[in-house]
């Protein structure tokens, strides 16, 4: 009888730490896969923060020449109306 008891007890422990077993693969499965996804967010992150920062790039050109065409028009309308000032004192 204790032979018996023994066995069943033995085979319950074998079944249970073969069930952990799986578990555990099931787990390193899980694991794996939440890794690969945070390596694909974070390239896809990385993507678009570089897409990002040529749109800013461009951004900051456009600003660059729309600055330099005001600089000009502002030099250009100051001596305009440094030579009308000039004329009006030699008219005087």
């Amino acid at each position: 009888m204790r032979k018996i008891i023994l066995a069943a007890v033995v085979a319950t422990s074998a079944l249970g730490l073969a069930a952990c077993g799986e578990t555990a693969d099931a787990v390193t499965e899980t694991g794996d896969a939440m890794a690969a996804d945070a390596a694909s967010i974070a390239d896809d992150a990385t993507a678009t923060a570089e897409e990002g920062a040529a749109v800013a790039g461009e951004a900051a050109d456009a600003t660059a020449e729309a600055a330099e065409g005001a600089a000009d028009a502002t030099v250009e309308a100051a001596e305009g109306a440094a030579a009308k000032a000039e004329a009006m004192v030699d008219g005087e």
